[in-house]
């Protein structure tokens, strides 16, 4: 027996179209399968969604993401149709949704859920005939044109007596519908009456919520993998916790900061509202082949090499570099760190340095050249010569249980987010194994993938199970690309790909940043903020850190291979940080629940080729607040400019009838104005080159 016993505050969903199900013993309608023979379905069932291409894995989505629920369904002539879906949750709440048709003329229908429950979900498409809604369609042409009109009429009170019949619905739907039933068969009613319950969309409602039905298909089974809100929401900060409360010492060399050090800033981090807190690697670095400053070879005494060259004699990636303290510093450095709204990430970077533990204890490990030397990393022009990268052929089992064993430990230090360095040069088939491992283990636990890298391999790592991956946003600065790009992420890939937008790392300092000024900063910033549900700022980028080592896209004076001594405190003080605007973004993403999604992005049109607009909307249905959330980016993307234009507005994304007023406010100046669908827009690079605009509900 399926019963709905729980409250609106308890589903496990959010939906605009919930169906209440059976609460008898019942058994739904039979499916009308496809004959012996054929693989078509009475009424067929194609394109289901969410999905993935080749069906290998599971779509996902985070919890709380508005989900559109698609599948394309059809019949012969002109009866006309329903398509439910109906979901299960991972605990065995079971729902149904009815799906409404999109008006492209492709038989696709639709609905939007909001999966709340983390886990495996399975849900399966159900198309029937509509009985009522074919008879609505043939009546209303009939008894207008007077043609066939009693017998029009009493179709429609013999599929009103059988709604009746279903003792399901309420005593006074019953009532009405027998009313109505009355109605048409009463010789008094004449044909202008007849028409009106026709057209009564209060009974309507009543059959589109509890339909009659006949002709029943029912769809394959599928799943939906719903993720905790943390792997497709958040704002990430990443900083070097060495150079935090770096200080000079009096032979010119520079003494670490520590966990400790680090802590104190953890303040202002947090204060600019970020979420997630990202640390490169933590571990001992190696001192052979040691990277001196700006990546060369030549280190320096007190030089403290990269990172990412992992592993000394002071131990591997299960170990602390002794500068920064000591397993139990990084703890209480987690837990501070969570006190203050922070969740740590951390890198895990499958590489070592030639002086790591593992060369001497496992030299099968890497590749050996015919000259007897290991392989060091490349990506032409670009060489490592401090790193060694691991060959994942010669022991992949050996290999496999160490990467586990890492993760693990580091599990147990309280770190649930990882930042996974160029997984694309590791097997896809060694990442599928171990993030099902993890996860079956530890299901909140969240892979960002570090996959600057061709579309495949880049998609195929999000398949494989990363919850987020890096994209091409550093490298997609115009109009054109960027309205291409947001839509990619929005309604191409958002089955599988979560985007995570950073706006520059160590290693990217892209030319729009070195040569667009503070403007340009101002704007990459904004479009990241609002464009995905994630996006992540590199420490430095707030204090407007532009100067590029010559004939590179990275930062001179490196913090890969230095430390970095920032005044954070002062800068702001003297009006030279960006830390303000980034605070009122972040302030903006948590008031406003529209941002906190992926796919429900709309790009728009302006009249200038340098002026970006797209809408975010989220249902009352749909939104945790409750209530309604519309906001709208225009951007001046080019940052040397002022400009003036036209925008063009779909106002239906959000329910405005075009050429209907409504009012926005500013978010980032308080201005508030009165909009259409046609707006002139000035929009000064170096003064506010972006509007972020929220639709006032009308009262």
């Amino acid at each position: 027996m399926v019963t709905t016993t729980r409250s609106v505050r308890t589903r496990p969903w959010r939906s605009a179209s919930p169906i209440p199900l059976r609460t008898v013993d019942d058994p739904p309608p039979e499916s009308a399968a496809a004959v012996s023979g054929t693989v078509t379905a009475r009424i067929p069932i194609v394109l289901p969604s969410p999905s993935v291409p080749g069906g290998q894995f599971r779509p996902s989505a985070f919890s709380g993401e508005a989900v559109p629920f698609r599948a394309t369904a059809f019949r012969e002539g002109h009866d006309r149709i329903g398509v439910h879906v109906r979901l299960f949750s991972p605990s065995g709440d079971e729902s149904l949704h009815r799906l409404s048709a999109l008006e492209d003329g492709f038989d696709r229908w639709e609905t939007t859920i909001a999966p709340l429950e983390e886990g495996v979900w399975s849900f399966r498409f159900e198309a029937f005939a509509d009985d009522f809604a074919t008879w609505e369609h043939a009546a209303e042409v009939k008894i207008a044109a007077g043609v066939d009109t009693a017998i029009m009429r009493e179709l429609g009170a013999l599929l009103f007596e059988r709604a009746v019949a279903d003792q399901s619905r309420p005593l006074p739907e019953r009532r009405r519908l027998e009313n109505a039933a009355r109605d048409l068969r009463d010789p008094a009613t004449d044909d202008g009456r007849a028409l009106d319950v026709v057209r009564d969309p209060s009974i309507a409602a009543l059959f589109a919520v509890r339909p009659v039905t006949s002709l029943m298909t029912v769809g394959a089974t599928l799943e939906l993998l719903v993720e905790r809100e943390r792997a497709g929401v958040g704002a990430w900060y990443e900083f070097f916790p060495r150079s935090e409360g770096a200080r000079p010492l009096k032979d010119g060399t520079i003494k670490s900061g520590t966990f400790r050090s680090a802590t104190r800033r953890l303040a202002g981090v947090a204060g600019m509202g970020f979420d997630v807190l990202y640390l490169p690697p933590i571990h001992p670095i190696g001192r052979v082949n040691r990277k001196g400053r700006n990546n060369t070879l030549d280190p320096q005494p007190g030089d403290p090499g990269s990172p990412w060259a992992i592993g000394s004699d002071e131990g591997g990636h299960d170990a602390v570099h002794p500068d920064l303290g000591t397993l139990a510093d990084f703890r209480a450095f987690v837990r501070a760190a969570r006190e203050r709204g922070l969740e740590v990430a951390l890198d895990f970077a499958l590489q070592a340095a030639p002086d790591h533990p593992w060369v001497s204890a496992h030299p099968e490990w890497f590749t050996t050249l015919p000259d007897g030397s290991i392989a060091y990393a490349e990506n032409p022009p670009k060489k490592y010569q401090d790193i060694y990268p691991i060959n994942f052929d010669n022991d992949p089992e050996g290999i496999r249980a160490e990467a586990l064993r890492i993760l693990r430990h580091w599990i147990a230090q309280g770190v649930k987010i990882f930042r996974v360095d160029n997984p694309h040069t590791k097997p896809l088939q060694f990442w599928e194994w171990l993030i099902a491992t993890v996860s079956a283990e530890n299901p909140d636990v969240v892979f960002l993938a570090e996959a600057f890298t061709r579309p495949a391999p880049l998609q195929g790592l999000a398949l494989a199970g990363f919850q987020q991956s890096y994209t091409y946003f550093t490298w997609r600065n115009t109009k054109s690309e960027l309205e291409e790009f947001l839509t990619g992420l929005a309604h191409d890939t958002a089955d599988f790909l979560r985007p995570n937008l950073f706006v520059n790392t160590p290693d990217i300092l892209t030319e729009y940043l070195q040569f667009g000024g503070r403007p340009a900063y101002k704007i990459r910033a904004a479009i990241a903020a609002t464009g995905a549900p994630t996006y992540g700022v590199y420490a430095g980028y707030e204090l407007y850190e532009n100067v590029a080592r010559p004939g590179s896209e990275e930062n001179i004076d490196n913090e890969k291979y230095e430390y970095k001594l920032r005044d954070w405190d002062a800068a702001e003080e003297r009006g030279d940080s960006l830390a303000p605007y980034l605070r009122r973004l972040n302030e903006i993403r948590r008031d406003h629940p529209a941002l906190g999604q992926l796919r429900n992005l709309t790009v728009h049109w302006s009249d200038d080729d340098a002026i970006l607009v797209y809408s975010k909307t989220l249902s009352a249905e749909l939104s945790s607040t409750g209530r309604a959330d519309t906001v709208i980016v225009v951007a001046n993307v080019d940052p040397h400019s002022v400009r003036q234009t036209m925008v063009h507005l779909d106002t239906r994304a959000w329910g405005v009838t075009p050429g209907e007023p409504f009012e926005v406010e500013e978010l980032l100046t308080g201005q508030r104005w009165t909009w259409a669908d046609y707006n002139f827009v000035k929009l000064d690079a170096f003064h506010e080159p972006v509007h972020i605009l929220h639709v006032k509900e009308s009262r």
